[in-house]
């Protein structure tokens, strides 16, 4: 799959975050949020606004990491908070605009540029203004080029991605996910992740990967609109849009490597 041009995922973290904050000027600052319910409104916007500051603060002094960072602390009143939610948008589209998108800059992936920070920011900010419809009940589309994106970004990203203390087995299942308002599709292949983490404890748990299309038919098949799948795929949508065909087997087992909560 094809990805955005920058100046792309640069404008929808711009719009995507300033719908965030429209929704919940109006909304009660203890409302919870559907899709992460230990959080209330005002959580979310401090959320949201502390990973702008961080993200912000990295490309500004790229490449250097986050080694001397203190903890982001939103401000305690809600109407500071969406002060400093606008404040840190504006600041993190400054710093990407002034940034080449291939420059280095540190992350938490294996890709090590800036163009990571435009295109993971921009799914941040769109997941996170779903969570803000969802809590305000003023829900509306997302847009279908960027979900389709973020559905090949969650599955390649968030959760085919892998920390350099463990492994990930192949297993010879594969699944299609067919974005079906798009006329795109990508291939998982099922495996297991294994390993120690520093402090010690043990992983043994379902995985999955990204890969080319390996030849042959897929196990399962799973399908359905770019907006629909990527909020599924963030546990923000249900299933009811989501066509699975083929080994149930194989589905369920790709079904447990994706159904973890990532914020």
């Amino acid at each position: 799959m094809a990805r955005l041009h920058f100046d792309d995922y640069r404008r929808h973290l711009e719009t995507e975050s300033a719908r965030l904050r429209a929704v919940l000027v109006d909304c009660d600052p203890l409302a919870r949020v559907p899709g992460c319910p230990e959080w209330t409104a005002s959580d979310l916007l401090g959320h949201h606004g502390g990973v702008l500051e961080f993200w912000a603060t990295i490309i500004e002094r790229r490449p250097e990491g986050p080694d001397e960072l203190e903890e982001p602390s939103p401000p305690a009143s809600y109407a500071d908070r969406l002060a400093f939610h606008e404040q840190q948008a504006a600041r993190l589209v400054a710093a990407l605009d002034a940034a080449d998108p291939g420059e280095h800059a540190w992350t938490w992936s294996g890709e090590q540029t800036v163009g990571f920070t435009f295109r993971r920011q921009a799914h941040e900010a769109l997941i996170h203004r779903l969570d803000a419809e969802q809590t305000a009940g003023r829900v509306t589309p997302l847009d279908p080029e960027l979900a389709a994106d973020g559905v090949d970004e969650c599955l390649d990203v968030m959760f085919g991605g892998a920390p350099p203390w463990g492994s990930f087995a192949p297993l010879p299942h594969h699944v299609r996910v067919e974005i079906t308002d798009r006329d795109e599709s990508l291939w998982v292949q099922i495996g297991r992740f294994t390993g120690t983490d520093p402090s010690g404890e043990q992983h043994d748990v379902e995985d999955i990967r990204v890969v080319p299309a390996p030849g042959g038919d897929a196990d399962a098949v799973v399908s359905g609109p770019s907006a629909e799948l990527d909020a599924w795929l963030w546990r923000r949508g249900d299933d009811s849009q989501v066509v699975v065909t083929g080994d149930r087997g194989v589905y369920d087992r790709f079904r447990v490597a994706v159904n973890q909560p990532i914020d």
